[in-house]
């Protein structure tokens, strides 16, 4: 069936192929002009400094969201200046009913379900990555780095803003210093420029200082154009961040006794330092030495049983989020490096090439082997060097040419994998894309690091680390094609069995795979629906051992709605899959999703899988169940944010109804945010699958980006039922602070 459903697929494509016209963006590329002034501004949110009279003023006339270039109902002003240190932006947004204004005291990067602004910079103008610095009206800042359709909300820079609330809206001012941008040396810039203001209102209603053309799939490539930029700063600086942080631990000897002692380590104190170098501004140098990757925001527990795959969690240590939008491949995860001594980096731009290298002293190794039907987690206190190499090649209009090499040395084993990737626009709306590789792995020849008999397909080799050396490679492509009314798109993937990348979170290897998804868009008109989508998506994959693997057909559909409110659902009308040699068909399941945020004190999302499963073990049986998670935000008021999530997981015998497993995680995260700078935040939760209780709590202190204080505690509680209770197992307390210094 699912082989007929593709040929379908694609024909249904060759028809739209037929019928779509070749859409160029119709809207005329529109220019503000940025206005030199000769003293700096001091930034109040209220644009009462006579220097903004010199600004050539401009509106936002559109709103693009949710109506398609209908007048704009609110009248917002933009002014642009700049000086030789900064650029600087001034809104004036006018509101009808001041009252309606959502705004909150949050930390760095919270604003984004308020009302607020956003200036974006394509400071290279070729539509590859743009600087999105946003304000919402108390002055709190968020910033993020645009790429291929991505947006990073963990990228930070250091930059100024204040705002205002007054009774006719509210004003804000943005100082953005050149030396937190990258930019050509040339004499006289042109840089793209997408400017929008948000109201979360019955809808998100989002106004845009240019048109948007639904059927241009580009976001970067329809900004309008900043000019009036001549002879910026064509050196950077020197940034030094040093640290000092002390913590001591404490845990009980035997977890499995909860009466055994409680022994505390000693003090621990640790230093480093960061250093940026940037003698241009097209080009930076930065390393650490001994630097302190811990993270003060925990990872929320995530539900592992029955998953055979490793898991991945986002980057939030600041050095690997520099130049993550030339190293999106699977081949690279961040987090593989995993606890370095010392790490640097070299990355910039010449003309139409971007380029970046680093290396990293690894003094706790962790690789992810690749599987079939599971991978292998290899924790180790195995020394090991991280090499990235990247290159890039842009021809404008989002297309470009690029070369990457990723390689890891451990003693005298290693892992090398070399290869290219490309995007090509074409006809407006189309897109070619991919990308392949090579891999060479020599393993260790020590099996008690690792002794795995898992098997790598039919290659005769395995998982153990017993001294073979075996070749892989990859290779992905696909055709998309996006209008204002459909999006469809064809993938094709090969990946061979002994296929590794030890720098990468590439989980599954050993499969040809083809993909096949198609989605019709619509906007009714004067309806509670501001857009839906309905579609399908198909595939069918095989084992390199030839016989068919996976197949799946899924009807799927999503609705965004007055109030703020998204819903999606999908059913696997076809899934079959062969699992330790024996095929499960008829794993019928729905998913569902729903995130609501009808006023400002409340917001909803809830998500869940319901139907039937494998049960993944060594004598696989089906199961039937669920996976459900919810969160529910209450804002009191603008300082006040506290957040319950809750996440299961059940399933039974599919034949006999015996319960296979049935678990449940509770987390809590209250935070009260004194100001822009300050906030104390506690972290509870509660997880029934080991029984643990955890509690976080933290004061922050935020001068900006980068210099910080912090100090917390780590409580980690073991539930032992009637025995003896809730028990403490596990106790740290931890300092921070560390400085950013510009020379």
């Amino acid at each position: 069936m699912v082989p007929n459903i593709l040929s379908r697929t694609i024909a249904v494509g060759a028809v739209l192929l037929n019928f779509t016209l070749l859409a160029q963006n119709k809207y005329k590329q529109q220019e503000a002009i940025a206005v030199r002034i000769n003293q700096p501004i001091e930034l109040n949110g209220k644009l009462d400094d006579p220097v903004w009279s010199s600004a050539i003023p401009f509106l936002l006339q559109h709103e693009v969201l949710p109506g398609d270039n209908l007048p704009a109902q609110q009248k917002t002003i933009v002014r642009v200046l700049y000086d030789d240190e900064n650029i600087y932006f001034g809104f004036e947004c006018f509101d009808s009913n001041p009252s309606m204004i959502r705004a909150n005291i949050t930390d760095r990067d919270k604003i984004f379900n308020d009302d607020y602004v956003e200036i974006i910079l394509d400071t290279y103008c070729d539509y590859q990555k743009g600087y999105s610095f946003a304000v919402n009206p108390f002055g709190v800042k968020g910033d993020k780095l645009i790429y291929q359709d991505e947006e990073d909300e963990n990228a930070d820079w250091i930059w100024h803003s204040a705002a205002s609330i007054n009774e006719r809206g509210w004003t804000a001012e943005f100082a953005i210093p050149f030396s937190s941008l990258s930019y050509s040396q040339k004499e006289i810039q042109t840089w793209g420029l997408h400017i929008f203001r948000y109201l979360p209102r019955s809808s998100m209603t989002k106004l845009s200082w240019i048109p948007m053309d639904r059927n241009d799939p580009g976001y970067l490539s329809q900004a309008g154009l900043l000019t009036g930029l001549t002879n910026l700063k064509s050196t950077g600086g020197v940034e030094i961040l040093p640290y000092a942080m002390g913590q001591q631990s404490g845990a009980r000897t035997n977890l499995s006794n909860p009466s055994s002692n409680f022994v505390y380590d000693k003090f621990e104190s640790r230093f480093g330092a960061g250093i940026k170098y940037a003698p241009s501004t097209d080009f930076t140098l930065d390393a650490v030495i001994n630097p302190d990757f811990s993270q003060v925001e925990s990872d929320a527990d995530q539900i592992s049983v029955n998953t055979t795959f490793a898991l991945l969690y986002d980057e939030k240590r600041p050095f690997f989020l520099v130049g993550r939008e030339l190293l999106s491949s699977p081949m690279y995860y961040s987090r593989s490096i995993n606890d370095p001594l010392v790490a640097a980096r070299v990355h910039g731009k010449s003309g139409s090439l971007s380029y970046l290298a680093m290396s990293a002293y690894d003094r706790n190794t962790v690789v992810v082997l690749s599987g079939q039907e599971r991978s292998t987690t290899v924790a180790s206190n195995l020394k090991s060097l991280a090499n990235i190499g990247r290159v890039r090649y842009e021809f404008g209009n989002e297309s470009y040419l690029g070369g990457m090499i990723y390689t890891r040395n451990i003693s005298d084993a290693h892992n090398y994998v070399i290869g290219m990737d490309w995007n090509y626009k074409f006809w407006g709306n189309w897109y070619f894309g991919g990308e392949a590789f090579l891999s060479n792995t020599k393993e260790l020849n020590d099996p008690a690091v690792c002794n795995s008999a898992r098997q790598f397909g039919d290659t005769g080799h395995d998982a153990a680390f017993n001294g073979e050396n075996y070749w892989g490679y990859s290779l992905i492509a696909w055709v998309v094609n996006t209008t204002r009314s459909y999006k469809w798109s064809i993938s094709a993937v090969d990946i061979s069995p002994t296929h590794l990348s030890y720098n990468g979170i590439l989980t599954v290897n050993g499969y040809r795979a083809l993909y096949a998804k198609i989605d019709h868009i619509f906007y009714p008109q004067n309806s509670f629906i501001d857009k839906g989508t309905i579609g399908f998506n198909s595939s069918i994959r095989f084992n390199y051992e030839g016989p068919k693997r996976i197949q799946f057909f899924i009807p799927q559909m999503t609705l965004i709605l007055k109030g703020q409110t998204t819903i999606n659902a999908s059913y696997f009308l076809v899934y079959d899959e062969l699992f330790n040699g024996i095929m499960f068909k008829g794993q019928n399941q729905l998913l569902f999703g729903i995130v609501s945020r009808p006023i400002s004190e409340i917001s909803l999302t809830a998500e869940g899988t319901v139907g039937k499963f494998i049960y993944r073990t060594v004598s696989p049986i089906m199961g039937e169940g669920h996976k459900l998670s919810a969160n529910l935000t209450l804002k009191p008021n603008e300082k006040l944010d506290i957040t319950f999530s809750y996440s299961r997981a059940r399933l039974s015998n599919v034949d006999s109804s015996d319960l296979l497993y049935d678990g449940n995680i509770y987390r809590l995260v209250g935070i009260y945010q004194f100001s822009q700078e300050l906030f104390f935040r506690t972290i509870i939760q509660y997880n029934t699958f080991d029984n643990t209780f955890q509690l976080y709590p933290l004061v922050s202190y935020k001068l900006n980006a980068f210099t910080t204080f912090f100090a917390g505690v780590t409580s980690t509680f073991q539930d032992y039922k009637e025995d003896v209770g809730i028990i403490n197992t596990g106790q740290q307390y931890f300092i921070k602070l560390q400085y950013l210094l510009g020379i």
